[in-house]
């Protein structure tokens, strides 16, 4: 982030596309041992998270993103129960993820303690108490690390993790062997759900690799895509199995019953409607993706420009 004296908030949104926010008040600056993070009250969109000089989710908005990851998989699944997130420190994926009736253990796996702490002291709107729910497990040690000495398998994995940066924490779980290593992790019918960085005109060859990339290790994928205002672009999500399953199979009445029968709450983004709209990808990304032939991988990473 990029403070002038009046006060503005520069994300740069690409190389050539900086959004500018008027900044209210500045409620946490610092650096933690992985990245740095500063929480600032912005007049467009309300309090802010920013790590890195990147908005990662604000207060107006925040629902998007995180319905949007979090639903179609635990949707999806049959009777999910056993559920993994990687990243996620601000606890709004958690709170989704607890919503489902279902769930009996969730283990969430993030590598920045100092972050959680922070976000669970100053972001009590998205977590909403969620760390405190008994059927959480939180560590903080690397997720891959985690999950390749893991027994335990999941119904659902959910990786919410920080842009791929030279040098950071994430970019070595945007890989073809950490993908092996998750499909190893799920229970036969199980799904994967990812962020998958943005889908506008800078962005597309990232989601392109990414799905790509799934898509030379896992039989069935599934790219989506939501528009979140704070990010200023189209943003990419996939699903991924080793089942036959087919998200566009459900109707969006069954969509509707399955989170009237399960969430309790009322959801301000996802439904049935919604979830049917979100896989329906514009023709000109469609064929981006069926040009894309990189595979990401440990010795050739993907990072982000």
């Amino acid at each position: 982030m990029k403070e002038e004296p009046n006060k503005w908030l520069y994300d740069c949104v690409n190389p050539y596309f900086i959004q500018m926010h008027s900044i209210k008040d500045v409620c946490y600056v610092g650096e933690t041992r992985f990245q740095s993070i500063e929480i600032v009250t912005t007049d467009s969109f309300g309090k802010c998270l920013v790590l890195d000089g990147k908005i990662q989710s604000s207060e107006a908005d925040e629902f998007i993103y995180h319905e949007a990851l979090v639903h179609p998989a635990m949707i999806g699944y049959p009777h999910p129960q056993t559920v993994f997130i990687a990243g996620g420190g601000e606890g709004a994926t958690l709170r989704e993820v607890l919503a489902h009736s279902t769930v009996k253990r969730v283990v969430m796996v993030d590598v920045d303690k100092e972050a959680v702490d922070i976000c669970r002291s100053s972001l009590s709107s998205w977590h909403q108490g969620s760390f405190e729910d008994s059927r959480l497990e939180l560590l903080h040690i690397d997720a891959r690390e985690y999950l390749a000495g893991c027994r335990e398998k999941f119904d659902v994995i959910i990786i919410d993790i920080t842009d791929p940066l030279k040098g950071g924490p994430s970019y070595l779980l945007y890989t073809q062997q950490f993908y092996r290593l998750v499909q190893q992790k799920l229970t036969p019918e199980g799904i994967l759900s990812i962020q998958a960085e943005s889908c506008d005109w800078e962005g597309w060859d990232i989601f392109a690799a990414i799905s790509n990339t799934l898509n030379a290790t896992f039989p069935a994928v599934f790219p989506y895509q939501v528009y979140v205002p704070s990010f200023g672009c189209l943003w990419g999500f996939t699903l991924a199995t080793s089942h036959q399953f087919n998200p566009l199979l459900l109707s969006p009445e069954e969509v509707d019953n399955r989170i009237s029968a399960r969430i309790s709450k009322s959801l301000k983004f996802y439904d049935g409607i919604t979830h049917r709209g979100m896989f329906s990808l514009a023709k000109f990304l469609r064929e981006v993706m069926s040009r894309e032939k990189r595979i990401i991988t440990d010795d050739d990473p993907l990072f982000l420009r």
